[in-house]
């Protein structure tokens, strides 16, 4: 069941009914994450995007397409050999994020289990968070909105990024729709779990191969790791 909230004439949201109990809550002891192969990232396939898009209601408006993007796909060239690299980028999820710092107030947050995420009912839409964000991973809302999903609320004027699909994580899918679609392909160049568990795939390629952060010097711990760049 869902309700709508308004927050301002012309600004409303849905507030979701649903998902993990309140009284269950969030906790530290898992951390969320990625690992991108980019040696199994194909240059031309943009099934991640595609996914993302399609679980979290994002793309055209009045049959328009719209500039926002929780992912998109980049090309990394190595200068001394010329090898290029294609990989999907996103909201990296900080152990320290930018994003958190500079909010005023308060809408930018993250979760106990590392997912960094945008309050749409306190976010007042001055993008201090889009300067701040190093990988460009966040999109501001110039549209009305239509016909939204009831488990991915999002609203004009607000800030938004990729949430680690975190309404799929609350109800126990156990995958992001970008991991997902990638996996079904046969691609397995995305992989999602608990960066705290040893036991999890993700920990176990993390321990068993060498992978890096995207502006590593930053030290901002981020919950996406990549391996082949």
């Amino acid at each position: 069941m869902a309700a709508s909230v308004a927050l301002a004439p012309g600004v409303a949201l849905l507030s979701v009914a649903h998902g993990r109990p309140a009284e269950q809550g969030v906790d530290d002891s898992v951390r969320w994450g990625l690992l991108v192969d980019s040696n199994k990232c194909a240059a031309g396939c943009d099934l991640c995007v595609t996914a993302c898009h399609t679980e979290n209601g994002i793309g055209k408006v009045h049959g328009q397409e719209t500039d926002t993007q929780w992912i998109r796909k980049v090309q990394l060239t190595d200068k001394a050999t010329g090898r290029v690299s294609s990989l999907p980028m996103m909201c990296q999820h900080c152990e320290s994020p930018p994003c958190v710092d500079v909010c005023p107030t308060g809408a930018s947050f993250k979760r106990a289990d590392g997912i960094v995420l945008v309050d749409k009912h306190i976010c007042i839409g001055c993008r201090y968070c889009m300067m701040a964000c190093p990988y460009k991973a966040r999109s501001f809302i110039h549209e009305e909105l239509h016909e939204q999903s009831p488990d991915v609320p999002r609203g004009k004027g607000t800030v938004e990024s990729c949430t680690l699909c975190v309404h799929k994580i609350d109800r126990g899918d156990g995958i992001t729709a970008c991991a997902d679609a990638c996996a079904k392909a046969g691609y397995k160049a995305i992989i999602f779990g608990d960066l705290k568990d040893p036991d999890s795939e993700i920990s176990k390629q993390l321990l068993a191969y060498p992978s890096k952060q995207i502006r590593q010097d930053f030290n901002l711990n981020t919950g996406v790791r990549y391996k082949g760049i």
